[in-house]
């Protein structure tokens, strides 16, 4: 049963365009989030890379066809600060697949957000404020990397020079 459960779990995420949360798949397979939570733990194990985003559970998705991707710098400190970054970026057409910091003792520490719409970095901002959690930027005294995933680089462009007009993105 729980084989079984795991294929189709594979299954869902690699049909799936979006993100699943754990309690969409708790509420399909009738069992509780903590069985899907090591249910994940163990198709990781096993060599499956399943990515927790934000947003929910997903498989690593190939870069569409026709679409960049690019990395940048950036600094920032202030939730309002944070949103009006993110909201440049999708508003151009652009998806945040990660945001980067490099921790002087852990290294590099990665947080999948995979955010392509306006309401899902609403949806991002509004469970940092419920569950009164701190962004990852905080580590570094708001520098951190995004890597983003942009229809051109024309759009790249446009992109970044809003972010360096309004003191996010570095030069």
């Amino acid at each position: 049963m729980s084989e079984n459960r795991r294929k189709a779990i594979i299954k869902k995420l690699s049909g799936s365009g979006e993100p699943v949360t754990g309690g969409e798949l708790a509420d399909q397979f009738q069992v509780s989030r903590q069985v899907i939570v090591q249910d994940i733990a163990i198709l990781r194990a096993s060599g499956v890379n399943v990515l927790a985003t934000s947003n929910g559970y997903m498989l690593p998705q190939k870069q569409a066809p026709g679409r960049i991707v690019k990395t940048f710098i950036s600094k920032h400190t202030g939730f309002e600060r944070m949103r009006e970054e993110l909201l440049i970026i999708v508003d151009y057409g652009g998806k945040i697949i990660d945001v980067t910091v490099e921790h002087p003792i852990y290294g590099e520490i990665v947080g999948n957000l995979h955010l392509s719409t306006r309401e899902e970095v609403e949806s991002f901002l509004d469970r940092i404020r419920v569950l009164d959690a701190l962004p990852l930027s905080v580590l570094t005294q708001g520098e951190h990397i995004h890597t983003i995933e942009v229809p051109s680089e024309k759009v790249f462009q446009l992109i970044m020079n809003e972010l360096i007009e309004k003191g996010y993105a570095k030069v």
